[in-house]
């Protein structure tokens, strides 16, 4: 087998036809060989785009090969348990671990089953209600599984990220997440996929429990033994991972409560902006039409702003090109926004999350919170959006130059945002130390990206939900909380991931710490 690289036009790096046809003209490949593209990656640098790739060619057929998942026949049913509380990306793969080490894992989700949640969904988005136990955020897969299904991630010290993609590949993930240099699943595509994964913790003999919200810990001194639900049952284990997400407050609160540490943590809070994607394309591709085998482009901007003498990054988080906008609160009284993607990316919006770095200094008016303040901080902000939108989950919103330039829009433009728009002066809505910061950041954005400072833009609000605003600590060595023995801290919840691809890493490195513990 050998490998080699080359850079060819989109049709012929895009179509896998166009490019045997290629390959053989150009004397790469001959007529007796195979080949796969393993690497693909586009360089939109110059008016000319190019793609560049890595090929694999052989004498016999190549297949696509798995180097650190083996899907193996386990049986774990009579095997000591471990709680996992949260079935997002860091729960779900955390079970997995635990099933190939003899370990049976309990994964408790307060939300529902991905096809029972769509229902919820529906309702935030046509008739305004907020479940808050099934929601865009809480719910089997969590956040990520209505979300974009972006995978790219620099997380290099948690684990092996190719073992994460190997493993969504064999439970249904396109194989192109192998092979492309920003990999993405789609929203379509992933309640297909974390089904899948239920499926193999069950058929192991683990189980996931959907309506078990956690209520209550149980600890003996200074040692977890189990957890109490909600319907009145507990739950017993030998260990237990806490991967509740980013926006479970209620655990932050109990863990408070209960005198088990925990820190405020900084994170990022701004809006989502919306472009039609023509706009973003023209902008990167630098044509008026991509054509039909380039992607709908995506962008990635930042800006250092400077206010009352200090200065802070303002930057894109979470870009969804052919995307929507989507409601992502967890309670009644609350607006929260977040973006996503089909697998096509075919929407004629792209939006992304542009938001400001909250640091501990900007949340003196809420130190009495203690290491909740970070949080109750986000929930005020919330609250306010939602006060201004109407009271519903109708999201704030103003054109971008009205908004840069301190100017009520007279109207909005349409949106991919279901439950709709309301035009305020975003200044009332944003904090006073965020506002002028994401101002001067879209000038320098417009400056790099000629066309995107542009009322055929609006922005919409409030991109709040970007990490957690609670830390769980955790030691460095053990991963277990250093105060309550057992208690593993793990993924975005407790601060220590930022994606699914991060969090899946994250629980499969808590879940290797778990059985370090128990073997020990």
């Amino acid at each position: 087998m050998r490998e080699f690289d080359l850079v060819v036009p989109p049709e012929v790096g895009f179509d896998e036809d166009q490019l045997s046809g290629y390959l053989r003209q150009q004397g790469m490949l001959s007529a007796e060989e195979y080949f796969q593209v393993i690497r693909r990656s586009i360089d939109a640098r110059q008016k000319q785009i190019k793609i560049n790739l890595r090929v694999q060619a052989d004498t016999r057929p190549i297949d696509l090969e798995f180097v650190e998942y083996f899907q193996e026949a386990h049986q774990v049913s009579g095997c000591p348990q471990v709680i996992i509380i949260g079935a997002g990306p860091g729960g779900l793969f955390a079970a997995i671990k635990a099933i190939e080490h003899g370990l049976r894992p309990i994964v408790l989700e307060r939300g529902k089953d991905v096809r029972t949640r769509r229902r919820d969904l529906a309702a935030i988005n046509k008739d305004h209600v907020v479940n808050p136990e099934s929601n865009y955020c809480f719910g089997e897969g969590g956040a990520g599984t209505y979300s974009d299904g972006k995978l790219y991630t620099r997380s290099k010290k948690r684990g092996s990220v190719r073992r994460v993609f190997e493993i969504l590949v064999a439970h249904g993930a396109p194989g192109e997440i192998l092979i492309e240099a920003h990999p993405h699943i789609g929203t379509n595509k992933l309640p297909n996929i974390v089904t899948a994964l239920r499926e193999t913790i069950e058929t192991a003999g683990g189980e996931v429990r959907f309506d078990s919200k956690v209520t209550d810990l149980i600890l003996e001194g200074n040692e977890i033994k189990g957890v109490k639900l909600q319907d009145g049952g507990a739950v017993h284990g030998v260990a237990t991972v806490l991967a509740t997400g980013h926006s479970a407050r209620d655990i932050f609160h109990l863990l408070h409560d209960k005198n088990i540490k925990i820190e405020a943590k900084p994170f990022a809070l701004g809006v989502r902006v919306e472009h039609p994607q023509q706009l973003i394309d023209k902008i990167q591709y630098k044509c008026d039409d991509r054509g039909d085998y380039l992607p709908a482009s995506s962008y990635g901007v930042v800006a250092q702003t400077v206010l009352h003498k200090t200065e802070r990054g303002v930057f894109s988080f979470c870009m969804c090109p052919g995307g929507f906008i989507v409601p992502a609160a967890t309670a009644p009284g609350e607006v929260v926004v977040n973006g996503m993607s089909p697998s096509r990316r075919n929407s004629q919006y792209a939006n992304s999350g542009i938001v400001v770095a909250v640091e501990m200094e900007d949340l003196k008016a809420f130190h009495q919170f203690g290491p909740l303040a970070a949080m109750e901080f986000q929930a005020s902000v919330e609250r306010q959006a939602w006060q201004l939108g109407g009271q519903t989950q109708q999201a704030p919103a103003q054109r971008l130059v009205d908004f840069v330039n301190g100017k009520v829009s007279d109207g909005l433009n349409q949106t991919s945002y279901q439950p709709g728009l309301t035009s305020v002066n975003m200044d009332e809505v944003l904090p006073d130390f965020i506002a002028p910061r994401l101002k001067d950041g879209f000038r320098a954005f417009g400056k790099k990206m000629n066309g995107y400072l542009t009322n055929e833009a609006q922005i919409v609000g409030v991109e709040s939900r970007t990490s957690s605003p609670v830390r769980i600590p955790r030691d460095r060595e053990t991963m277990a909380h250093p105060e309550i023995k057992n208690l593993f801290p793990c993924g975005e919840g407790a601060g220590y991931a930022g994606g699914i691809a991060s969090a899946a890493m994250d629980g499969e490195k808590t879940m290797a710490a778990v059985i370090a513990s128990l073997k020990s």
